[in-house]
Formats: structure tokens, sequence, C-alpha cells
């Protein structure tokens, strides 16, 4: 039987999806962290709770949202509470086993720029900005981080901190004050990376199918550091596609309104 082919966005979401367990309580990002943590929610993960910014605990959107403030997450919810007892109970209260997000600008530690491109006070590019995410860097048990490869998108040195991951490294969190884990994993189109257990520095710890180092390191702005014994990322499984895909479907002819 011949494998199912697949595109490097979709390797990126299933496996990103894949990391997260069904006892997992997950805040959850706009985006591809969205997709990853829906598609685990559709297959392997019935059980896991889903938890947006805008107060939507339990959600189960039939269709990807187009933000926070989409109807289907309110709509899909257990229970939707206030957007204060969200943060001050649940995320700063160590409730949210995983921080799901994901970036304009990341570096080699995990910290992450969603603010502007070039010199804050006249930028290239203003961004969309934080919203909830600095907190959910610093509060969630662990973090999560999904983005698809470029020299543009991780960078030596971030333009702005919008979301502080491991900082300057080491044990930079623990001088801060900050107790919990921080960037745990990052899920790209060609790899996966894992912090180095004492530099705090992104390794690549799998290739996808197909990916070469050489292509790993001509997308990244920073010199890549390899694990010993790199894996290979086992390809998406038929039902990890179809679930993907048909959510894709599903979501596209939500937004044309079809």
């Amino acid at each position: 039987m011949s494998k199912p082919e697949f595109t490097p966005n979709e390797m990126m979401t299933i496996a990103a999806s894949r990391a997260l367990k069904n006892d997992d309580v997950c805040f959850v990002g706009i985006g591809a962290p969205s997709a990853a943590c829906n598609i685990a929610r559709l297959t392997h993960a019935p059980d896991i709770t889903l938890i947006y910014e805008s107060g939507t605990i339990g959600t189960a959107p039939d269709v990807l949202p187009l933000s926070i403030g989409d109807g289907e997450l309110c709509d899909t919810a257990l229970t939707t509470v206030p957007v204060p007892e969200m943060f001050r109970y649940w995320l700063q209260g160590g409730r949210i086993t995983i921080g799901f997000l994901g970036a304009a600008q990341i570096d080699k530690y995990g910290n992450i720029n969603t603010t502007v491109i070039g010199d804050y006070d006249c930028p290239k590019t203003r961004l969309p900005g934080g919203g909830g995410a600095p907190e959910i860097a610093t509060s969630s048990q662990e973090v999560y981080i999904t983005l698809a490869q470029s020299k543009r998108g991780m960078v030596e040195k971030i333009d702005f901190y919008t979301s502080f991951g491991h900082g300057d490294g080491g044990d930079h969190r623990e001088r801060l004050g900050i107790d919990t884990k921080g960037p745990t994993l990052l899920i790209t189109d060609l790899a996966i990376w894992k912090p180095d257990p004492v530099t705090k520095e992104f390794t690549v710890v799998s290739l996808h199918p197909g990916v070469t180092r050489d292509q790993v390191q001509e997308t990244c702005g920073w010199s890549v550091e390899f694990a010993d014994g790199v894996e290979e990322t086992p390809p998406p499984t038929e039902l990890e596609l179809a679930t993907l895909r048909d959510l894709k479907a599903r979501t596209e002819a939500a937004h044309k309104g079809a």
C-alpha cells in the first residue's frame, strides 16, 4: 500500500497535534496552534480540554475559529467564563498544562515577537500584538510553539520581546522568579525541536520525512544545533490526514458562507 502524500504544513500540524495528551488542559492560540489542538481532539485525545482566551472552556468547534471572538467557540464550549476569571483562576492559577502559541519571530531560546518588525517607534510592520500570549508564556506549565520555518521568522535576535521564552538561555527564567517550564517543544514544517537541558537553546531532535539538515539550516537565522541521533518524524497516517483535510474543508466552506 502506498503511503499518503502530504504537504509540509500538514506534517507540521499533525506532528504538533501528536504532542498533546488526552488529559491536557490546553490554552489555544489562533491559527496553526488551533488546528493542531483540534486535530488532537478529533483523533487520539478526545477528552482534551481546549481553552481559548475569550473565556470558552472545553470548546469543541466543528470549524476552526477566525478569532478568539468567533461564535463557534462559545456555541460549542462546556461553559464560558469572564476573561478576568480565565486569566486569574485558570491561567495564573496554574491549571493550564500546555500553552500552545504561534510566532511571527522567534529566537533560539523560544522568545516570541508578535508586536513589531523593526524599530518599535517606527516599525516596518506592526503586528497584531501579544494579546494573552505573554501571560500564557509565563503561567502555563509548558509552552509549545509552532510556525513555518524561514530566516525572516527564525532570527538570531527578535525585534521585540512579546512573550518570554528562556530569555538569554540557561536559568534565566528561574532568575526572574518564573517557576514554569517555558517552551519545551517547537514544531516547524521541517523538524521537531526541543531545548537543550542546560543552555535551553532549541535543538533539532527529529527531521520530517524527506527533510535534510541543510534545508533546516537554510531556513533558520541562527546556527542550528542537532541532537545526537536525530530521528525521523513518522509520516501522517491516513486518519490524521483525512481528519485535518475534512476540518479545513468545513472551515473554508463555513467562512465562505456555504
